[in-house]
């Protein structure tokens, strides 16, 4: 073989090397299920909403359309992000005061008759969730007269909620409603307590003392619902949604005395230190991303295990929980947010491909000292 000819194989199998598949690419498996997509928020360290790949809301709805006394007034001033003082840290004060994350505020006083309360809601900016698990880290609010909310949504028939009723804690109840709005509920007035999809579930901790991870797994014929880790309860039946939609964290308050009650005497803040989403996609474009960067299911690390919490995320040890996001080569090719918060850009949301655009140059490199040895 010539020296040209071997040349040629050589950089050709260093070019392949260069290539060489990165971590995750077939997706994330939480209990045996393949997710394709991840979405995830480190609100402990994020600057901002244009960092975060989360929209504020921003509405009015009279006392007839929130079913209540009141009326809600949405605006982003109720969503204040509050990130820690330091970017090394995992838990502690954020720069505004108070718990470090994310705010969703409802505000103390009274509107008059047939006013407005003032609240907080955000909704993810993608919105072709479908089936997934999905994970948020919430402190509550201790304030009675709020529902504070973590839930996927598509429409007032097809909705995933966790739901947290301040009204409801005291020193023997700290309870979660999981409910799912179906058609069932839409035909009971709205009213999902009197179908089968709602249970009252009392947790063994207080939801307003700290930080907690609640989560919901949803698949084709049922979902899970999770605290800390633990499984809380398993819905099924018509109730569970078929199509794709988005996630959102809110905290409302309409001065209904059989819901939410309030308005609250005081600003009632909710926390979110963390959501995190692994989940397929509706979106065809990314379903062939999918396809083509996953060409064998089966190779090492092609896949890779969404970790469990085993502890609250809260303090410097149990709050610097896994991200995806945060590791070197486990996102190539994935819309994610942030880069690691060791860096001045975190935040900033990307489609991740650098592996090649990396190792590319450094094996040309090293081809071209090689042959002037070589030669």
């Amino acid at each position: 073989m010539s020296k040209v000819l071997r040349a040629a194989t050589l950089l050709s199998a260093l070019l392949f090397a260069s290539s060489a598949s990165a971590d995750c690419e077939c997706g994330y498996t939480v209990n045996g299920t393949l997710y394709t997509d991840l979405s995830e928020s480190d609100f402990l360290h994020m600057k901002n909403v244009n960092q975060s790949g989360w929209l504020p809301q921003k509405y009015q709805t009279s006392p007839e359309v929130a079913r209540g006394p009141f009326g809600k007034d949405a605006s982003p001033q109720q969503v204040i992000f509050n990130p820690l003082k330091s970017r090394y840290d995992w838990a502690g004060e954020g720069i505004h005061g108070g718990d470090a994350g994310v705010q969703i505020i409802v505000r103390a006083g009274d509107p008059g008759e047939g006013g407005l309360i003032p609240i907080g809601e955000m909704a993810t900016n993608r919105t072709d969730m479908l089936f997934g698990s999905f994970r948020a880290g919430l402190k509550l609010t201790g304030q009675p007269g709020t529902c504070g909310a973590f839930f996927w949504y598509l429409d007032d028939t097809q909705e995933i909620d966790m739901e947290f009723l301040s009204s409801q804690f005291n020193e023997t109840s700290h309870p979660v409603n999981l409910v799912l709005q179906s058609q069932a509920s839409l035909a009971a007035g709205f009213n999902a307590a009197d179908t089968d999809a709602f249970q009252l579930h009392q947790l063994p901790f207080d939801p307003s003392g700290g930080f907690h991870e609640y989560r919901f797994d949803w698949f084709k014929d049922h979902i899970d619902f999770y605290a800390d880790g633990v499984l809380l309860r398993t819905m099924s039946g018509d109730g569970v949604p078929s199509k794709p939609g988005h996630l959102m964290l809110s905290q409302w308050s309409n001065g209904d005395p059989k819901w939410s009650g309030g308005p609250p005497e005081q600003d009632a803040i909710m926390t979110v230190n963390y959501v995190k989403a692994y989940f397929n996609s509706s979106d065809t474009k990314r379903q062939d991303d999918w396809s083509n960067r996953c060409t064998n299911i089966n190779a090492p690390k092609a896949t890779c295990e969404v970790p469990e919490i085993t502890a609250p995320p809260q303090g410097n040890v149990s709050a610097k929980t896994f991200f995806f996001s945060q590791q070197q080569n486990m996102t190539v090719n994935q819309t994610i947010q942030g880069d690691n918060p060791n860096t001045e850009t975190s935040g900033a949301w990307s489609t991740r491909s650098s592996i090649q655009a990396f190792s590319t140059p450094i094996v040309l490199f090293s081809f071209v000292l090689f042959m002037e040895w070589w030669s």
